[in-house]
């Protein structure tokens, strides 16, 4: 019986019984390309130090292992007071939508053009796998000394820790005030439910 109202998620068991972290359930494919992904979940806390260098958590760096561009894509959330961050891959597929879905020239279209690539940055990793995010993403997320870095399956945000805590916890609230919960997956002939 559960009582606490928070959704029960089964453990994924790797190959030969052992359970990979949160931070690395491989789980089929990156949206039909039939490539094994690594998701992007969990909340990590990282120092940024005086050189402007942060680490990116190992388990975010392994998704872009094999992409052409060894770093990864920051530009500032048009929702939020934080820094989305992705690998070359979604970031193609980013800007293909924004290419795709918006009639062209439009102000819509011109308006995320603006928000994301007018304000995007390319940052490679070092040999320890930090990046150094650009001053005006870091005053934009109010971000000084500590960087929280939270997964969002195929891209991250980078936050100010504290603001995230808020976020995060209204956002829990928010989901259990108005019950939201994902509709029954429906299945294909021989397949069960999960």
């Amino acid at each position: 019986m559960v009582t606490h109202g928070i959704p029960f998620l089964p453990v994924v068991m790797s190959i030969g019984g052992r359970v990979p972290p949160l931070e690395r359930v491989v789980l089929g494919s990156r949206r039909g390309s039939g490539a094994d992904m690594t998701l992007l979940v969990g909340r990590h806390v990282n120092k940024i130090d005086k050189k402007g260098r942060v680490s990116v958590p190992k388990a975010f760096r392994a998704s872009f292992v094999d992409e052409g561009f060894q770093g990864v894509y920051v530009y500032p959330s048009i929702r939020f007071q934080a820094i989305e961050a992705c690998g070359e891959a979604y970031f193609r597929s980013l800007t293909q939508r924004l290419d795709d879905s918006l009639a062209m020239y439009s102000p819509e279209q011109d308006d995320l053009l603006i928000a994301i690539l007018d304000n995007a940055h390319a940052v490679p990793f070092d040999p320890e796998g930090r990046v150094v995010i650009p001053q005006e993403l870091l005053d934009w997320a109010e971000i000084k000394g500590e960087a929280r870095f939270v997964g969002r399956v195929n891209f991250f945000q980078i936050w100010q820790p504290e603001a995230h805590e808020e976020h995060r916890h209204r956002g829990l609230d928010a989901a259990r005030s108005r019950n939201i919960t994902l509709p029954p997956r429906r299945s294909s002939p021989g397949e069960g439910e999960p």
